[in-house]
């Protein structure tokens, strides 16, 4: 499947037949020379360990599936024949995994061998008794069922899948639909990891040239904290999908090549057009298939990235407003510094492009969400749940905020070494760009923190001990322990791109008095604009007053004096009332329906685009003066397709069950607040009775044991918009209905 003779990989032509140049083939040398120098290959011996783990746990199960076929009395023929299988997906099977890397491991088995009794009971109690096997953490109710553990300090995650067959060929071809026939809904997300990762080398023009891609591209979403899939972001999978589709547009480039048009490509990408390595096949087996022609859920995603493998599926649907403008603005960082490079500008190197993203000088405030349990197994089962939910607290503060707070969740956890059984998450906030503020209005998004606790309390497997707390940190109060070594910095990064470029704008917006500034910005925020209103989204971009920092768009650029953040308590009933009101406001005001086209064909999935460095595209040489205008209009080619997908604002579907008085009453409050912009709140956050003071006043210490920090336990409700509002009693009750988008007017 070589791609020298042009031949089509992807759903589109190639942009680009042209290969490298010697400064291409320098700049390759260097990119992998610093992958190797930043420690993200494995040596010789742990890569021998892990095919002696992977060899011993295939001898495991193929004992553990003679055992219960024994047990169950099966025939002496099938006895005989009875056989489990070991295949390997992820990073690993891609060959991108690093050092001390998980290995993503699928068994399959026959089916006689149950999930719940067999694989989850007799197989865990046979590795519970091995010695090399330890830290074993069974996971039966996840999404896809899997059984973490170390074999031999090697962490191996465990998926099972139970066929429909009686007999697992030893030569087993995991790749053919027929696999999925008759196949329960967790063996066919079980199977999707490795159908998936085989399809996608499959799909690549040069493997070694995608590896080299997607290491770098991995190691530089790390080091941007944009590298996580459950916080919002994107994870292993998706980053895998995204470059090998850039592998195809552009076949013949080497990895430096490859990560600058990364950059080129995802800039000018017009979400929500799906991004899609192969034609979406409809299957004979009957199961749902991404589109959002028909399934109404699919109409809401943000940035879909679709897997290549029946049934296709979108990989990317955590992904949310405030994430997606994040990636956007990373997204032309990277743009930036590449382009640089290829000028050879000074002081621009690999190094630039893999900064780390100082997520704690980022902003002035932050959510920092604390966990406990009694023990280490309670602690790591209570992290995998409250980590599930945290995408949820960031979508209902966008909701609930009118996308006014924007959110900027970290995708790690951090550890107090003096608190071995505790655990912390931080997002960070800042009001949206632009917005001018209006002395004495506020935000208030203190139901969203309790109706966020209330949710996580939910944990059907909660346990004595199991607690969480929501507070409230400035930057100056930060714990030492989120700090690399515990060492709290003495002052911000500096010489770095963003902050040049920050200084940079300060320089030129003192020499132009009363010029837009916006003009260095222009590149990031009208693009992420354009893609999300396009999406129909509530964008969350700057305008052209303030400081902005170009490449680190998250940087909090709002006066120390205008973010307060207020949580009171309130009781049961008012939160349950006015959450309503709240959303219905919010339908209101963030309920878009467009039409937008999608990359897909109208001849079974494939859409010839143009082709730079075509001979049949005479005047389009990838190296002639225009080569970047012919680029563009080959993307937007590729985006062209006959999908339609009414985009809406991400509300989740499950709260969109409204009051119908509600709603009556939301009309009359949009009307009375005609002429006050809620845009213009300043955001304000209150822990307990105390309010930090965001101008170097330090709380009380009587907050909490952290000095700086306040329980979001609030103490009495006062109306957050008690200036517009007039008192009146709570309405009663009444059946709740579920309102059609349609049926809602935008309240201007």
């Amino acid at each position: 499947m070589g791609s020298s003779n042009g031949q089509r990989l992807g759903i589109t032509e190639p942009i680009s037949l042209a290969g490298p140049t010697d400064d291409d083939l320098m700049r390759t040398r260097k990119l992998e020379k610093y992958l190797r120098d930043v420690n993200l290959y494995e040596s010789q011996e742990e890569a021998v360990s892990r095919e002696e783990v992977l060899g011993r746990l295939d001898q495991i199960v193929k004992i553990w599936v003679k055992k219960i076929s024994r047990a169950k009395g099966l025939n002496d023929q099938l006895l005989q024949e009875a056989n489990a299988k070991i295949f390997t997906f992820g990073s690993y099977r891609l060959g991108v995994h690093g050092p001390g890397a998980d290995i993503d491991t699928l068994c399959v088995g026959p089916r006689h061998a149950t999930r719940e009794e067999d694989f989850f009971g007799e197989l865990h109690q046979m590795l519970t008794e091995m010695p090399e096997v330890t830290e074993l953490h069974p996971v039966p109710d996840a999404h896809v069922p899997v059984m973490k553990f170390k074999f031999s300090g090697v962490s191996i995650d465990l998926l099972y899948a139970r066929l429909s067959l009686w007999v697992i060929p030893e030569d087993l071809d995991i790749s053919q639909d027929s696999i999925l026939q008759n196949a329960d809904e967790q063996t066919v997300r079980s199977l999707n990891g490795c159908r998936v990762t085989d399809q996608i080398l499959r799909l690549v023009p040069k493997i070694q040239n995608f590896r080299t891609t997607l290491r770098c591209m991995r190691f530089w979403a790390k080091r941007r904290g944009v590298y996580s899939n459950v916080a919002g972001f994107l994870g292993g999978i998706n980053w895998a999908l995204l470059v090998a589709r850039i592998c195809q547009l552009y076949p013949n480039a080497v990895p430096s090549m490859l990560v600058s048009r990364f950059f080129r490509v995802y800039t000018q990408w017009r979400w929500p057009n799906p991004v899609l390595l192969c034609a979406i096949e409809e299957g004979s087996l009957g199961l749902q298939v991404w589109d959002p022609r028909r399934n109404p859920k699919d109409k809401y995603h943000l940035m879909p990235i679709i897997t290549p493998a029946y049934p296709c599926m979108n990989s990317s649907y955590n992904v949310s407003t405030s994430t997606l403008r994040i990636m956007m603005d990373e997204f032309q960082r990277g743009h930036e510094i590449c382009e640089a490079m290829e000028k050879n500008e000074a002081d621009v190197d690999w190094d630039t492009l893999f900064e780390p993203f100082t997520f704690f000088e980022a902003y002035k405030n932050y959510l920092r969400i604390d966990i406990s349990a009694e023990n280490a197994d309670d602690l790591r089962n209570w992290k995998g749940w409250v980590e599930s939910r945290l995408r949820q607290l960031t979508l209902k503060i966008e909701r609930h905020t009118y996308n006014m707070l924007q959110c900027h969740p970290h995708p790690g956890d951090f550890s107090d070494k003096s608190k071995p059984l505790y655990c912390s998450y931080f997002m960070g906030l800042q009001r949206k760009q632009g917005v001018p503020v209006g002395e004495g209005e506020q935000f208030d998004i203190r139901l969203t923190v309790k109706e966020f606790k209330q949710a996580v309390s939910m944990y059907t497997l909660r346990k004595p001990g199991m607690q969480i707390s929501v507070a409230h940190v400035t930057r100056r109060n930060l714990p030492n322990f989120v700090f690399p070594g515990g060492v709290r910095p003495s002052r911000p990064s500096k010489g770095t791109w963003d902050s040049r470029r920050a200084l940079e704008r300060k320089v030129s917006s003192h020499t132009k008095p009363g010029a837009d500034d916006g003009r260095k910005r222009k590149q990031t925020d009208d693009n992420v604009d354009t893609h999300l209103r396009n999406a129909k989204c509530h964008a969350t971009m700057p305008s052209s007053s303030g400081e902005f920092r170009e490449g680190s768009p998250i940087m909090s650029t709002i006066s120390s004096s205008s973010i307060n953040l207020q949580f009171e308590h309130m009781d049961a009933n008012e939160l349950a009332g006015s959450n309503r009101e709240k959303v219905e406001n919010n339908l209101t005001d963030s309920i878009r329906g467009s039409r937008n086209s999608v990359e897909v064909s109208s001849h079974n999935g494939k859409v010839d685009g143009p082709m730079i460095g075509d001979p049949r595209n005479k005047g389009l040489s990838f190296n002639s003066s225009n080569s970047k205008d012919a680029e563009k209009l080959a993307i937007e080619k590729i985006m062209s397709g006959p999908y339609v997908a009414d985009q809406a604002f991400p509300l989740e579907l499950d709260q969109l069950e409204v009051d119908l008085e509600l709603k009556n009453q939301a009309k009359d409050f949009a009307g009375s607040t005609q002429n006050n912009s809620l845009g213009s709140c300043a955001v304000n956050i209150a822990a307990e009775a105390t309010l930090t003071s965001m101008n170097g006043g330090s709380s009380s210490s009587a907050l909490s044991p952290n000095g700086g920090l306040g329980e979001l336990e609030p103490v009495e409700l006062t109306a957050p918009f008690s200036n517009v509002i007039p008192s009146a009693p709570v309405p009663q009750r009444k059946p709740l209905i579920r309102l059609n988008f349609t049926s809602l007017n935008k309240a201007t």
